[in-house]
């Protein structure tokens, strides 16, 4: 909790109590954490209703706690379960989700809608729209956002997530600040302007890392509760959250001929299989347009 990994700590927990409520033990052997056990554990969380990205985030739990307890002695890597299915492994299986990248003209349909000047929805529509303008960063990013982020048009920041898995070699990321990204820092922006200052009105110096979590999932559900309904109300018909923003941004880069290096390069990607698992959305767009071709005669 002290270094400010609540949501991670929340999905541990959340682990460790579905492992004991699948087997029934209180205290579970690594030895009895085989292929067979995963496997089973899978399959009962799919009956229960759980989605396969829940699974996936779960398994990559037990294999996190698994690594560490090979680390320190308490557990026998020759029985490590994890690995490729060709191999006789465990493998963690990927969520394939629907549809989140909204096309260029759908984005223009949100900035062109007529928000209340200075209304809250105003405020949480344009806080969609700044994820969106720079590269599809998330809340907790924006939230730790300084005006010393800030060099003339451009903005250099680390990824919280990133930051936390490269300790030894961050990963920064520029962003290229445009009109409308500057519009937004000027109209919702802390004010008086200095260095040290946060430049959104999310957190507050002197927060514990609780304070910031909860200020941070707030403003998230705020962002998605009014972006939701200008999404409806411009004939959007897909969900639209904080998520969307992000993977839409490199879905518009892609769709503009963007290279998937520099798209990952902007992301904050660590490897081009996750950022082409963010482009997967357009790869299908395309397949239908090409498939579309075979009867065009």
């Amino acid at each position: 909790m002290n270094d400010g990994r609540i949501s991670t700590g929340k999905t541990f927990n959340c682990t460790i109590a579905s492992l004991k409520k699948f087997s029934g033990k209180t205290y579970i052997p690594y030895e009895e954490i085989s292929v067979h056990f995963l496997n089973k554990y899978e399959k009962w969380m799919l009956k229960n209703g759980n989605s396969l990205t829940t699974v996936g985030i779960y398994l990559r739990n037990v294999r996190t706690i698994y690594h560490k307890a090979i680390k320190t002695g308490a557990a026998p890597p020759a029985l490590y379960p994890f690995g490729s299915a060709k191999d006789d492994k465990y493998e963690i299986p990927t969520g394939r989700n629907i549809k989140k990248a909204l096309h260029l003209k759908e984005v223009e349909l949100i900035v062109n809608y007529q928000a209340v000047q200075g209304s809250t929805e105003h405020q949480y529509r344009d806080y969609w729209l700044f994820s969106y303008l720079c590269n599809g960063i998330n809340v907790k990013d924006i939230s730790r956002l300084k005006y010393s982020n800030i060099e003339g048009d451009i903005m250099v920041i680390t990824r919280a997530k990133t930051e936390r898995e490269n300790r030894h070699k961050p990963r920064p990321i520029t962003i290229v600040i445009v009109e409308m990204t500057k519009k937004i820092i000027d109209r919702w922006g802390n004010k008086p302007v200095s260095p040290d200052q946060y430049i959104f009105p999310i957190l507050t110096k002197g927060m514990t890392p609780l304070q910031e979590y909860a200020a941070i999932l707030q403003t998230t559900s705020m962002i998605n509760r009014y972006i939701g309904r200008v999404a409806v109300a411009v004939g959007i018909s897909q969900k639209v959250t904080t998520y969307t923003a992000r993977h839409s941004y490199a879905t518009v880069l892609k769709r503009s001929n963007a290279s998937t290096e520099f798209i990952g390069e902007a992301l904050g990607h660590a490897s081009l299989p996750t950022t082409e698992n963010y482009l997967a959305d357009f790869e299908t767009d395309e397949k239908r347009k090409w498939a579309a071709k075979l009867t065009d005669f």
